[in-house]
Order: C-alpha cells, then structure tokens, then sequence
C-alpha cells in the first residue's frame, strides 16, 4: 500500500509541475502577438464539407464575410445530392463578390474522405497559400484571414495550427467534451509549443504553403492515416519547415452527440493519438492531476497538502487555458463540471491503451503502429 501511495504521490508531484508549467506556457503564448500585415497574398480556402452539421450556414458564412483583399473558397462534397450543397448555393448567391467554387469529388478511393476531398479541392485551388478548416468550426472575426497571412510574412513558417474553442450542442456528453478540450486539451497543446515547439498539426483549421504541401508528397501522402492533420505537421517538422501554433483562435462547434456516439468518438481520438505518438500518450498522465490527486488522497489521507496543491493548481490551469486564452465562457459558467470531465477524461485515456479498432463513419477500422489506418 505505501509503495502505491508513494508512486501516485510521485505522479500527482508531476502533474502539480505540469500544470505550473502550463499556466507558463499560457503566459508565453498570450505575450506573442501577430506582426502587422505588409501583404496581403491571396488565400485559397479548403472547406470539405459532408452533409447539415448543427449551425452550418453560420459557419460557412464566418469565412464568406472575411475582411480580405483576395482568397477564394472551394467546398467540396462527395455527391451533388448532399443536403450541405443547398448552403454552400445560398452562400454564394448571397456574397457573390466572394469566389467560390463547388467540387463533387465522388467517392473516395481510400479511407480517408477527408484527404481525398483536399486533394481535389488543392489541385483546383488557384493561391499558395492554403487555410484549411472542417464544416463545424466558425472563425471568430473577420480578421482571421488576416492574421494568418501576417504570420506567413515569417518565409520559415510551412504550416500552422489554429488553436480553438469547442462549443458544445445541446447534450451532457458534448458539454463534457467541450470542456475538456478547453480546460485539458489546450493546456497540452500549450505545454508542447513551449516545451519542444509545434511538431505536429491539430485540426480543425490549420494553414500551410503550396510548397509545404507538396514538399510532404501532397495529400497523397496522408491517404492511409486517421490523424491526417497531426502527419501532416509531423512531416512538415521533419522536412525542416516551420510548424507553429497561430495567434487566431476560431470556433470548433462539436454537435450534440449521444453518450454511445460521443463515447466512440473520443475512444477514437485516444486510440489514433495512442498510435501517432505513442510516448506523448504516456506523458499526458500527467495532465490528470485531480484523478491523480483524489487516487493518491484516498490511499494516504495524511498527505493531503500534496492533493490540496494538485486540486488548486488544476483550477488555475482550467482558468488559464479556458478563461485566460480562449476566454471560454461555458467553463466560467459550470466550472463544476471540470472534475467530473477530468474523472471521464482520464478514464478514457486508460481504455485507450487497449484495443486497436475504431468505429469512424458506420465503419469499423485497424489502426496500424505507424498511425495508418484500414479495415478491420
């Protein structure tokens, strides 16, 4: 029992440095400001797009408004009968000073829908620079185009991710997600640029070069792998581009899923994290400082001051990285649900040492040691 107690005392000492290292890594972050635009180059805007996600049309209209000298957008769709063809119509009757092309892809020729669609979308695309944003994320101002553009001022600069606040449907489940991507997830994202630079890529709005692109071996090169965003800032890093997290935040609107979707849905996201980094998936042990702290409270009650710490610290990571960066007001709303998602959060992340199979699609799929990805 003491020797149990001494390793969770261990573990939750570790957790207590991380998360005082990523209330830093919060500071560092918000201390960066984007430099100011010398030139505008045009923006080539990849949307893939697969059937009426929740609030749709608002999306799409978040990057139809950009206060932007040149881009244009491209949607692409699988078929001409998805019901999202109907907004991406409406949309672009409504601001038609915006170029905006529509792209029936057909179906795709391997697993990932996703890839295929910005492979279509990338050979029609007329600009280097290309911003690349899922169907459910919203950009928070007019101005995002701009601070990405900006930030390519920097020739080094290959790709960049754009960190987000989810914001969830009208569901428990997806209320507890959101919160554990704006108090958990982010806190990590903030920690790994600080600690060992950006050497990875995050959806669901990222921004790379033409070059960078096509310097990786195009899309083509990211067909077989469920984490296609985290590859393909991997193998931008590995090139010797520059991958960095961007000043601008945006919107990742989640839905509202039900607890078995919901529950399948991050299964798959820790399997495939599991899988494309498998020694980062044993660190983030350390994110879990309540778990960690109630464990080690519960089997040596007179260390409690460790605890008491662990718990105080994991209030201010959640205000720094929810309130203090991605001014989250869900989180300052029901910050008690911060404990039960983090009790969910890390029992999630144990499941996902266990199992190789995922469920993406209505499809079960193998997830293989290298991160790609096939039918099981």
């Amino acid at each position: 029992m003491f020797i149990a107690a001494a390793v969770l005392a261990a573990l939750t000492a570790g957790s207590l440095a991380f998360g005082l290292l990523a209330i830093v890594a919060a500071w560092r972050y918000l201390r960066v400001r984007p430099p100011r635009l010398e030139r505008a180059v045009p923006i080539s805007l990849l949307k893939p797009l697969s059937g009426l996600d929740e609030g749709l049309e608002e999306n799409l209209r978040s990057y139809f408004r950009q206060d932007y000298p040149e881009f244009e957008i491209l949607l692409a769709v699988r078929q001409a009968d998805d019901p999202a063809v109907a907004v991406a119509e409406k949309l672009r009757a409504e601001f038609p000073g915006v170029p905006a092309r529509l792209i029936v892809t057909g179906e795709p020729p391997y697993p990932n829908a996703k890839v295929f669609a910005l492979d279509r979308m990338l050979a029609e695309s007329r600009y280097d620079l290309l911003v690349m944003t899922d169907s459910d994320t919203r950009a928070l101002t007019p101005g995002m185009l701009r601070v990405l553009a900006a930030e390519f001022q920097d020739p080094r600069l290959g790709l960049t991710t754009c960190p987000y606040r989810a914001v969830p449907g009208n569901s428990v489940w997806s209320v507890l997600e959101a919160i554990g991507m704006n108090t958990e997830f982010v806190a990590g994202l903030l920690m790994a640029r600080m600690i060992e630079g950006m050497k990875f890529g995050v959806g669901p709005a990222m921004a790379a070069r033409r070059e960078t692109i096509l310097g990786i071996g195009g899309f083509q090169g990211l067909k077989d792998y469920l984490a296609e965003d985290f590859m393909m800032g991997k193998l931008a890093a590995e090139a010797g581009w520059g991958t960095g997290l961007s000043s601008c935040v945006i919107e990742h609107r989640i839905g509202a899923q039900r607890f078995l979707p919901n529950l399948e849905h991050r299964l798959r996201w820790a399997r495939s994290t599991r899988r494309s980094r498998p020694a980062g998936y044993v660190w983030l042990v350390f994110t879990y400082l309540l778990p960690l702290a109630l464990l080690q409270l519960a089997l040596k009650p007179s260390w409690w001051p460790l605890a008491a710490a662990a718990l105080a610290v994991r209030a201010l990571v959640a205000w720094a990285a929810a309130g203090w960066v991605l001014r989250d007001r869900l989180t300052v709303r029901r910050w008690w649900l911060v404990a039960v998602q983090d009790l969910a959060s890390f029992a999630l992340w144990l499941a996902g040492f266990f199992g190789n199979t995922v469920s993406w699609r209505g499809r079960r799929y193998m997830i293989y040691k290298d991160g790609r990805f096939g039918l099981a």
